[in-house]
């Protein structure tokens, strides 16, 4: 999650400046509004929380026109990016990772950079740029200019993806692997649930593709020719995950036919089985019916054997409608 100011009025999540080596140095917020340069390579990345108060007027400072800066605070979070003169502006979606969060209920992250400054914001807490930001404090081989620092924070949102995806790939196994009788109401719930899932990831990931192709395309010079490949990678890699939700999706569904395909077959061949039983014993109730009338004239009457007649005549009777039925292949 990330790390929230001790003031809360100050829109400044963190900051750093990139030394061109893959480190960086933190700044309070008043250093990073009054950032400049010091030497060839320096990059300063500053993550805001778009909704706090000073943001816009900030952006409008930076002389970045209004309609941009409108939607660089807003909540419009389909993803897109586009290039204006010599700065990139994007907007991208990251899995929830929060708690009593769904994966479909993904959170987005705009940004904006002129391959100096790079700002990114966001509403709600979300966990890839603090990946990143932990790459850099801990001077790893973390991004070391603008354009690795935009390939390397689409890079952790599509990994996070893929974790979703695998999550959902084994619940997906566990269904086919349990005893398809036992508890078919909650697995049918569960894979709703995934299905549901896939739905909403595929409904944003797509737009993601997108953006990420218009990246590529058209981001501005110092979006280096290496900037471009890593992220060509990543797009195939999110177009191999958009596959594995197809493909997750497609097996939820034949999961899912398959245990009400039993269902019904199990409800079917309990009615056969009633519909044979009351084959069977219509001939006989209607037997022990007809002696049952209390009328004069009844046979037998006075006969003390008949009483077993009727029960061999009954017997005979169902052992002729058992032959019959299972010469009629019913039983």
């Amino acid at each position: 999650m990330d790390m929230i100011a001790e003031d809360d009025d100050c829109p400044m999540l963190f900051g750093r400046v990139l030394d061109g080596q893959g480190a960086g140095r933190p700044l309070d917020w008043d250093a990073a509004r009054a950032w400049q340069p010091e030497k060839d390579g320096e990059v300063l990345w500053v993550h805001l929380c778009r909704n706090r108060p000073g943001v816009l007027e900030w952006l409008e400072e930076l002389g970045i026109p209004e309609p941009t800066c409108e939607l660089l605070t807003s909540d419009e979070t389909r993803p897109r990016a586009f290039r204006e003169g010599n700065t990139l502006v994007a907007t991208m979606r990251g899995i929830n990772f929060n708690p009593n969060a769904e994966p479909e209920d993904m959170l987005s992250m705009q940004l904006w950079c002129d391959g100096k400054r790079l700002l990114t914001l966001r509403r709600d807490p979300l966990k890839t740029p603090r990946h990143v930001l932990k790459m850099i404090d801990r001077r790893e081989v973390g991004p070391n200019d603008c354009g690795a620092l935009i390939t390397e924070l689409a890079e952790a949102m599509i990994t996070r993806m893929s974790s979703a995806i695998l999550d959902m790939n084994e619940h997906i196994d566990e269904l086919e692997e349990r005893d398809p009788d036992h508890d078919p109401e909650g697995a049918l719930s569960k894979i709703s649930a995934i299905r549901r899932n896939c739905l909403g990831l595929k409904r944003h990931m797509g737009p993601m593709h997108e953006a990420l192709e218009a990246i590529s395309r058209y981001a501005p010079p110092w979006f280096e020719e290496h900037d471009r490949r890593e992220i060509s990678e990543s797009i195939a890699r999110l177009q191999r995950y958009l596959d594995d939700l197809d493909i997750s999706k497609e097996s939820a569904v034949v999961l899912q036919d398959e245990i009400r395909s039993r269902a019904v077959a199990g409800s079917e061949r309990a009615t056969y089985l009633l519909t044979v039983v009351a084959g069977i014993f219509l001939p006989l109730g209607f037997l022990t019916g007809l002696l049952g009338i209390n009328v004069g004239g009844m046979p037998g009457t006075d006969d003390p054997h008949a009483f077993a007649y009727v029960v061999i005549g009954c017997t005979l009777t169902l052992v002729g409608l058992l032959v019959l039925f299972r010469k009629l292949r019913w039983l």
